[in-house]
């Protein structure tokens, strides 16, 4: 059974930070994005004890205080922040209703990173339309340069990709 959290604010900065600065909990909410829904709580500890192991198979106390720490500590955390739904009786974790504010400070998980990605694909096509319609011949298009305007949307597209490597 699953102990419901009422908090519906917004987890402030710090709070994710506190969250994220913990491996295992990190651990939690990588592996919970990379299934993208339910997990059973014993294979979270299976591939957080292998990520500390330095041998193969994991030693069995290794997993075991791996299993023991997030049942006491860690998924207790995130499902009070409302990160994860715990289901205690069934052993499953899922996405909770804070779970993307976290994810977005996680390394390689952003929604603005897809939609940058779009603007520049977008901004190729529309330099590749305007060189195919101009080769056509076409009243309007054809008096635009076909190489100024390309170079143009290219720079367009290194200035945001500067801006978003440098934001």
């Amino acid at each position: 059974m699953s102990v419901q959290t009422n908090r519906t604010e917004p987890l402030e900065e710090s709070e994710v930070f506190h969250i994220l600065g913990n491996d295992r909990r990190r651990a939690i909410v990588q592996l919970l994005a990379e299934e993208g829904g339910q997990i059973d709580v014993s294979d979270v500890a299976t591939k957080i004890a292998a990520t500390e192991s330095d041998t193969t198979p994991v030693p069995n106390n290794l997993y075991k205080s791996v299993y023991v720490s997030l049942q006491q500590t860690h998924l207790p955390q995130l499902e009070e922040d409302a990160v994860i739904e715990y289901d205690s009786d069934a052993k499953t974790i899922q996405p909770g209703r804070h779970f993307d504010e976290v994810l977005q400070y996680v390394d390689g998980h952003t929604d603005d990173h897809s939609r940058v990605l779009g603007v520049h694909l977008g901004l190729c096509l529309l330099g590749l339309a305007i060189i195919a319609l101009a080769g056509l011949g076409l009243p309007v298009v054809s008096s635009i340069d076909p190489v100024l305007s390309s170079v143009l949307l290219f720079l367009a597209i290194a200035a945001s990709g500067l801006y978003q490597l440098l934001g």
